[in-house]
């Protein structure tokens, strides 16, 4: 008998670099970026992401290379867009030093954002952020193994949560034991690299036999592969890294031109499941995971066009991959024979996306694009 169910998306690094501000301004604001997956994020009943960057106007300095703040609206647009939790344990938490962090909290939670990895103090940011949702109590705990500033001091001010494996293991038996679930967000791994490292997959197991239902890692800025660890009755769902949600990074990739490999920045997932409760037959209840699957995203850029001046504003959008293979095809079909030029760039860019489909594919795994699909949007041949 089923007793609550909980749909979770979870997606990677949202990085506020210079470009993908401004192309925020020249738009409608910042949700204007990921307008193609709010489709997806409106199916979920819980949406994640990982947010690299602190929000500091007030006690931050302006955003620079290599050390992010993002602009005031960018809480207000997550949470209309349906986000729920971000992760705020990551090598860029302290871009904006100890103020930054406590200003990106208030704003967060100013638009009833769950921050997840980071609080006022050590004690507040190692507890776990418990969510009710559908009748579902769900923990939430989050670790960063890089810093690029560490402002942690003790006891007193700010905290973002350090991984301690040990710790960490410990700490989810710990939020089992409150929480009918248990969501684990790790930023770790090697940048640019498309496979975890053992110790990595070790601690994931570790995690999953503690009690993690979802793993989310983060970092490494590419994707990663998506796997289901058994752990007796028990599955959980690791993610080693989701790669970008939004970003500037290769913006110069060019597909015809370059090769593949050089869009690897540009990928992203939409890693989704349920976490079902069920009642068993003695009377006893327990949650277990269903329906995982993987959605390809991919970061559309102009930097091309605009810095040879044959774009006047600067573009750079989240597409659900699927969701925009099946519009480009639909949009060839009603065009016919219409302006050359105009079917000349659709069909480059449907080239370009069942490219890249396939590029993620082969390194999330076998849950790639097993959930459902966009009105109209089947497989790609």
């Amino acid at each position: 008998m089923e007793l609550g169910s909980v749909r979770i998306l979870a997606v990677g690094d949202i990085l506020m670099h210079q470009d993908v501000k401004r192309s925020a301004s020249d738009a409608d604001g910042p949700a204007s970026l990921w307008a193609g997956v709010e489709p997806l994020l409106c199916q979920a009943d819980l949406a994640f992401a990982n947010l690299e960057t602190p929000v500091a106007p007030v006690s931050g300095q302006p955003g620079r290379p290599f050390q992010f703040n993002a602009p005031a609206d960018l809480p207000a647009a997550l949470r209309a867009s349906g986000f729920t939790v971000l992760s705020t344990a990551n090598n860029h938490a302290y871009d904006q030093g100890p103020q930054g962090a406590l200003e990106t909290l208030e704003r967060l939670r100013a638009e009833q954002l769950v921050p997840v990895g980071s609080g006022a103090t050590r004690n507040e940011a190692e507890q776990p952020r418990i969510i009710q949702v559908n009748g579902l109590r769900i923990a939430f705990l989050g670790y960063t193994a890089l810093f690029n500033s560490n402002f942690n001091r003790g006891g007193g001010g700010p905290w973002v949560c350090p991984l301690d494996p040990a710790g960490a293991v410990e700490a989810v038996r710990r939020a089992r034991a409150q929480a009918d679930a248990v969501v684990v967000s790790l930023h770790w791994g090697t940048e640019y690299s498309h496979e975890p490292l053992p110790r990595q997959r070790e601690l994931a197991r570790a995690l999953a036999e503690a009690g993690a239902d979802l793993i989310l890692g983060a970092h490494p800025h590419v994707l990663q592969p998506v796997e289901l660890i058994e752990t007796g009755p028990r599955r959980s769902l690791v993610a080693y890294s989701m790669g970008n949600f939004v970003s500037n990074q290769e913006r110069m990739y060019q597909p015809g031109d370059m090769p593949v490999a050089e869009g690897d920045d540009r990928d992203g997932v939409a890693v989704q499941c349920r976490l079902v409760k069920q009642r068993l037959a003695d009377g006893g209840e327990r949650v277990v995971l269903v329906d995982p699957s993987c959605e390809p995203l991919w970061n559309l850029n102009n930097w091309n066009d605009y810095s040879t001046g044959r774009a006047k504003r600067r573009e750079i959008r989240v597409v659900w991959v699927d969701a925009a293979i099946a519009e480009a095809r639909a949009r060839l079909e009603r065009a016919g024979d219409g302006d050359p030029a105009d079917r000349a760039r659709t069909e480059e860019l449907l080239r370009t996306l069942v490219l890249r489909r396939e590029r993620a594919a082969g390194f999330l795994g076998p849950l790639a694009g097993a959930g459902g699909r966009p009105e109209g949007g089947a497989h790609a041949e």
